[in-house]
């Protein structure tokens, strides 16, 4: 069969959204700008904790056109964020009282999803990250103490040798991996309409192709109607800057491939019978996941950043980047075959320090949430509570963590924006090339030089 490229993703193509277009109130108690996760888990909480709330959503697209409904599907407990740059300002057991936090929302994900009833493809086979260099094992020793220094526990993340990585999975060249047991598969169109299932159910108006063109206090405007409110909820991530302006978030991209489902033969020597969310100690890093239709799922960075915070439109992928994931695939399972059948790109919002925030202006009674950089499908629900909490002036322990009204800085303007992302995901590149070629036990400079371009140090 022809490989599919673009249309959304592989994820929103097996669940369709066949639902009429909502008429936009007039007036509402909270308005959600976005029908991705944050917004949806927004409206979610805000009628749950009181179900008379009026809430609206209005999504320029339909919902889960965003990241949400392409990810990879991990429901990770990483944090959304540079553990050092939250610590300098918060002090690292505000950090650690973030990682408990996140850890404990991959728990209210699943109780949400089997208290609703939302199918979504959920396993648990924990995040399994595989070192196939030595510089890449002596990273993940870093990682793990990283980990525990900053909130995890000993039992949730631990160091696997070669031996055990390939009894579990049989990547090519695995000399070691660090395995985090919370992370559950999922498959994120799946979780997203399941959501707004619920929300129309619980009397949540849902506005598709309804895009926002402007906000003021206590006024949304849309391309369909305008609506006067109460709260305002600005849930856009990637499409933040489209919406607000400004240098807050950038659009960086992320490419997936995905392959026809696999015969049994071939799974009988790959392994993956505990559905691992896997993912690789390069610097250039992907990200798979084993289907439950029994696909292998790969996606990674590609061409990073379009020009001028350009947005991916339905998801077309490039030449160069479908043959780079390709490659890692076959890199990863040589002597298998492995069909592609989709290819699609989306784009994770970024900001200039790599953290997260949580902002509430009481003047304007606006609150936004943003800057997963890649890390929202858990993270997502963490921020649509304490969103809540903020726009309702609750104080709490989700109001106290270190990404409430974080501040970021702003990215260079263009061109030196463009040229900084690239170089530093050129240098990326070139440094595992250089610890492939020469064995090397050591992280090459290159790295650190493209980490510190990046922002991540």
């Amino acid at each position: 069969m022809p490989l599919r490229n673009g249309e959304v993703s592989h994820w929103m193509r097996r669940h369709p959204g066949d639902v009429p277009l909502a008429e936009v109130p007039a007036t509402a108690d909270l308005v959600v700008v976005g029908g991705g996760l944050t917004g949806l888990w927004t409206a979610y909480y805000a009628v749950r904790r009181d179900p008379g709330t009026r809430v609206v959503v209005l999504e320029a697209e339909q919902v889960g056109y965003g990241a949400s409904g392409r990810n990879g599907g991990w429901m990770s407990p990483l944090l959304p964020g540079n553990r050092a740059v939250y610590a300098r300002r918060a002090g690292a057991p505000a950090v650690v009282a973030f990682q408990r936090a996140m850890t404990d929302t991959v728990e209210e994900c699943l109780a949400v999803m089997e208290r609703e009833g939302i199918e979504a493809d959920q396993v648990r086979g924990g995040q399994l990250s595989v070192a196939r260099t030595e510089a890449g094992v002596a990273r993940l020793r870093d990682v793990r103490e990283g980990h525990l220094r900053y909130g995890f526990r000993e039992e949730e993340v631990r160091l696997l040798d070669g031996p055990a990585v390939r009894a579990r999975l049989a990547v090519d060249g695995a000399r070691g991996g660090l395995l985090l047991p919370v992370t559950t598969r999922i498959d994120p169109a799946a979780l997203v309409r399941g959501l707004a299932r619920v929300l129309r159910e619980r009397g949540v108006t849902i506005c598709e192709q309804a895009r926002v063109t402007s906000l003021s206090s206590g006024t949304v405007v849309s391309s369909r109607g305008s609506v006067r409110t109460n709260h305002t909820a600005v849930c856009a991530e990637a499409y933040t800057p489209a919406l607000l302006g400004g240098r807050d978030v950038v659009p960086v991209s992320s490419a997936i491939v995905v392959t026809e489902p696999l015969p049994q033969a071939t799974w009988q020597q790959i392994g993956w019978e505990a559905r691992e969310c896997l993912g690789d100690a390069a610097h250039t890093f992907v990200y798979c996941q084993r289907t439950a239709d029994d696909r292998i799922l790969v996606g990674g960075r590609g061409t990073p950043y379009a020009f001028g915070s350009g947005l991916p439109g339905d998801g077309e992928v490039d030449a160069r980047t479908l043959a780079a994931l390709e490659r890692r695939l076959h890199s990863f399972f040589p002597g298998h075959d492995l069909p592609l059948a989709h290819a699609w790109r989306g784009v994770i919002g970024v900001t200039r320090d790599w953290c997260a925030g949580v902002l509430h202006d009481p003047a304007t009674r606006t609150g936004v949430a943003r800057g997963f950089a890649g890390h929202g499908v858990t993270a997502t629900n963490l921020a649509a509570r304490t969103l809540l909490d903020r726009l309702h002036g609750r104080r709490t322990a989700l109001t106290a963590l270190p990404w409430n009204d974080h501040d970021s800085g702003r990215w260079e303007p263009e061109p030196l924006r463009w040229l900084g992302i690239h170089g530093a995901y050129r240098l990326f590149a070139a440094a595992d090339r250089w610890e492939e070629a020469r064995g090397s036990r050591r992280t090459s400079l290159l790295a650190r030089a493209g980490s510190r371009m990046a922002g991540l140090e």
